[in-house]
């Protein structure tokens, strides 16, 4: 690998980061590729923020994401009890290979395809209700309820539990600083009602994607008990998180760039690429999950000791003038194709085909229901989530009907 580094340190300012990431991680880009840096917890990690840096490093075999690779004293990302832990974000070959390929074929293309009727229609009926009234917070009406609906589906939860479910991954996910015993409390939640979950498929098991993972488990003992509830828990909390800041996040950049909007509206058969555009802009993960060197490694220059906390920016990766042309703009004729908003190498997100269409979908039908959609809110007065793990709109406010020019910012 070719490698350099700053050496600076760098402190990491969380409200810089939850308003305008972008500008934080260019300046930190431009001085280096690699920085030391104190994370937001006040513990050490180093930064990686250039594309090539990046996108290499998500694929090398000496960077692991299992924590008992971690040097004491490090930062290690979210804290969770054994039962939810064990999961492909804190695993490595054999182990991630043997769990990913029990899971895979719920996610071929093949299967993804057949959940485009339920989404569409899912997404027909959110739109009915939010089609009552003037305005809506398309967060908690339209990008939030979308993804969390399918799913539920495909993994068994019932429809009753889904509020608490989302409740529980927003605590985890965006901490209240001011209410430390949030997260806390959700994790219990989330353990209780995952046990629950699994004992109830045991004793009347179901077509869905929870109870095959449970017939792996009891009858063909290729799961651990806490890699089944691990597995659980993640293709909950991912599928959904990730999910709702994409489209959210898509929604906002488009209503934000009218004349492309427009262009958009004109042919709608670009979406698809679209979508991979809007992944790269404005992506709902500014950092991939944590790793640790399992031997000491240089990247650009930088010596990274063995065990020490590597952080890889997606969000100044892809906007990295060395490989996107003009990246800091939108541009719906851009072939974002390499955009790493889906990670790469073998954690790529098992998911990603099923969170394109979701987005495709999402996107689709909303502006087809709402051709005169606006901001009803001016830019500067949306509030994102304080998260460095997520990028993602606390609230979105439209207006549904009007016929004024939406608010810009180019």
């Amino acid at each position: 690998m070719t490698y350099t580094t700053s050496g600076r340190q760098a402190p990491i300012d969380p409200a810089g980061l939850a308003d305008d990431p972008y500008a934080v991680y260019a300046q930190l880009r431009e001085a280096g590729p690699v920085h030391r840096i104190t994370g937001t917890d006040g513990l050490p990690a180093w930064l990686v923020t250039r594309y090539d840096d990046v996108r290499e490093a998500l694929a090398d075999p000496r960077l692991s994401l299992d924590k008992r690779n971690a040097a004491p004293g490090g930062y290690r990302g979210m804290a969770l009890p054994p039962a939810l832990d064990a999961n492909l974000l804190n695993m490595d070959p054999p182990d991630h290979t043997r769990i990913r390929r029990l899971v895979a074929r719920a996610f071929t293309p093949r299967q993804i395809e057949q959940l485009r009727e339920p989404i569409q229609r899912t997404a027909d009926q959110l739109l009915d209700a939010i089609a009552a009234d003037e305005r809506a917070d398309l967060i908690v009406s339209y990008a939030a309820p979308l993804p969390i609906t399918v799913i539920c589906d495909l993994l068994g939860v019932a429809p009753a539990d889904r509020l608490d479910f989302r409740s529980w991954t927003d605590a985890l996910v965006a901490p209240d600083p001011a209410r430390p015993s949030l997260a806390k409390e959700a994790v219990g939640s989330m353990l209780s009602f995952l046990t629950q979950l699994i004992a109830d498929k045991r004793t009347a098991p179901a077509d869905d994607l929870l109870s095959a993972l449970i017939a792996v488990r009891d009858e063909e003992d290729r799961l651990s008990e806490d890699e089944l509830m691990s597995l659980a828990f993640l293709i909950l909390a991912a599928g959904y998180e990730n999910t709702v800041h994409l489209i959210g996040n898509a929604v906002l950049t488009l209503l934000r760039h009218p004349d492309q909007l427009a262009e958009l509206r004109d042919d709608p058969t670009r979406l698809s690429a679209v979508v991979e555009e809007l992944a790269r802009y404005d992506g709902p993960v500014p950092l991939a999950i944590r790793r640790f060197p399992t031997e000491d490694i240089t990247i650009s220059g930088a010596t990274i000791p063995a065990g020490e906390t590597v952080l890889l920016s997606l969000a100044a990766a892809h906007r990295d003038p060395h490989r996107f042309t003009d990246p800091d703009r939108f541009n719906i004729d851009r072939d974002a194709t390499g955009h790493l908003a889906l990670g790469h190498g073998i954690h790529y997100c098992l998911g990603a085909p099923l969170a394109r269409m979701e987005t495709e979908i999402a996107l689709s039908a909303l502006l087809d229901r709402f051709p005169d959609m606006a901001l009803d809110v001016s830019p500067s007065e949306l509030q994102w989530r304080p998260s460095m793990r997520s990028r993602g709109l606390l609230a979105l406010p439209v207006r549904t009907g009007t016929t004024e020019e939406a608010t810009t910012d180019q």
